[in-house]
């Protein structure tokens, strides 16, 4: 795989007096740690690979996309070679994302190929608040991954742009392209009013697919390919495709600000998993294998756990000494 070390890069824009908003991003570095990190397991074909990028372009559009204090997980999952995908994003933009492939995977496989072959498959997206109350679940949205006619949707990004309008009333563009150096994606959205309150949260349903604004935009941005899409940096793409329009740009997020590879996962989430399996099971484990041994699926961390370390999983932590073993 071909390293690029460049910064990824959220970019948000505004159309001068009109009810639309962009945003474009581009994953370099993040997803390339994404990928390279998985290849210690055994890399995923290639377009599991394509399908987690996009996945990942989107969750950080999306994540972008609201005022919300807590992750954002977008699941497909379904019916075929590919059990489950997953890309997860946080408010600070660190994203990670993994896949569950059960069977072969053709060359050549979309999205109906992959997790939709006998029309089962599903698209989650779940908002998990970082400080929920007791009692509070995460909320989810689900859609299938069909259009209105029942024809089955191959491009993730169609998906999306149904669960926006179903769940947020607003029109929405979204192209996606991913490959083994880049994930990118530019959202265009109609926004509820027009002019300097184009960023309140009200809502007119009426508008729903009739504003010329938004149409007029939303087509130009589908003139974008995925070559373009992958190898054009965002000042190219945007002057590109909106050299008409009137557009207010923003401060781009990159580094530390924008997006960026981190896994959440930790020696003590693991220990929490263990203990819920509970003690008579994890000691079967110890006895057969010598040790249980756990890998993170998302970035590929090794976690050990031998015998002391699971008795004081089971104890009174505060009367246990710390633990001997290592994390490798």
């Amino acid at each position: 795989m071909t390293t690029n070390t460049s910064s990824s890069e959220l970019h948000k824009f505004l159309f001068e007096g009109l009810p639309v908003r962009g945003m474009l991003v581009r994953l370099t570095d993040a997803w390339q740690d994404i990928l390279q990190r998985r290849e210690q397991a055994g890399a995923f074909p290639q377009p599991v690979r394509h399908l987690l990028g996009e996945m990942a372009a989107a969750g950080v559009l999306m994540q972008s996309n609201i005022k919300f204090n807590g992750a954002l997980v977008l699941q497909i999952s379904g019916d075929g070679p590919v059990k489950l995908a997953v890309a997860e994003v946080q408010p600070d933009l660190a994203l990670r994302a993994t896949a569950t492939v059960i069977g072969d995977v053709g060359d050549d496989a979309q999205l109906e190929a992959l997790v939709n072959v006998h029309g089962k498959g599903r698209c989650a997206i779940t908002l998990d608040p970082k400080d929920r109350l007791p009692g509070q679940q995460p909320y989810q949205g689900v859609v299938p991954l069909h259009g209105d006619r029942r024809e089955p949707l191959q491009q993730i990004s169609e998906v999306l742009e149904h669960y926006m309008l179903q769940s947020e009333q607003l029109d929405t563009k979204l192209v996606l392209a991913a490959n083994d150096q880049v994930a990118a994606g530019l959202l265009i959205q109609r926004l509820p009013i027009e002019g300097e309150g184009n960023l309140a949260a009200q809502r007119n349903e009426d508008e729903i697919g009739l504003n010329e604004a938004f149409n007029r935009i939303s087509h130009l941005a589908s003139t974008l390919t995925s070559e373009e899409l992958l190898t054009l940096d965002a000042n190219t793409i945007l002057h590109r495709l909106f050299w008409e329009e009137s557009v207010r740009r923003f401060e781009p997020l990159t580094g530390e600000d924008g997006p960026h590879f981190a896994c959440s996962c930790s020696r003590e989430r693991v220990g929490q998993m263990l203990r819920g399996l509970g003690r008579e099971e994890v000691d079967g484990i110890v006895v057969e294998q010598g040790r249980v041994e756990i890998v993170c699926e998302f970035c590929g961390e090794h976690y050990h756990f031998d015998a002391i370390d699971v008795g004081s999983l089971f104890t009174d932590e505060r009367n246990q000494p710390p633990s001997s073993s290592s994390i490798q």
